[in-house]
């Protein structure tokens, strides 16, 4: 496993941006696809966005394409989500995540999970 930490958390009105990053910590970080997910109050937590291993592909669930960035930086050990026109729905605990599985959307497929960051989002 790799250790993992969310920032970039906070509260912002709908329509506006915020930028999360997650620190990992470990020498494996460009040899694992990395994945953002997020788990509102009462609800399974689903998948946002997934990358590959250097960053070549993306993937997006459907509610946040076109919204929604995901990035790497392998240098600085550093995922980023870019997150812009941000709804009152986003709102959620957001979490990054590690795993050997290209792409998926599946949270089973992630062996390594931050504690997470908080996003709200106000009408």
């Amino acid at each position: 496993q790799v250790q993992l930490v969310e920032s970039g958390g906070g509260l912002v009105q709908a329509g506006g941006s915020l930028r999360l990053s997650c620190a990992a910590s470990g020498r494996t970080f460009s040899n694992l696809s990395m994945g953002w997910f997020r788990q509102a109050p009462g609800k399974e937590r689903e998948f946002v966005a997934a990358i590959s291993r250097i960053g070549s592909s993306t993937y997006y669930a459907n509610s946040v394409k076109g919204r929604f960035t995901m990035s790497r930086d392998n240098a600085k050990n550093t995922l980023y989500l870019q997150m812009n026109s941000l709804k009152p729905e986003d709102t959620a605990v957001y979490y990054c995540a590690a795993g050997s599985t290209m792409g998926s959307s599946r949270p089973r497929d992630y062996d390594s999970w931050g504690q997470g960051t908080q996003v709200t989002v106000s009408s």
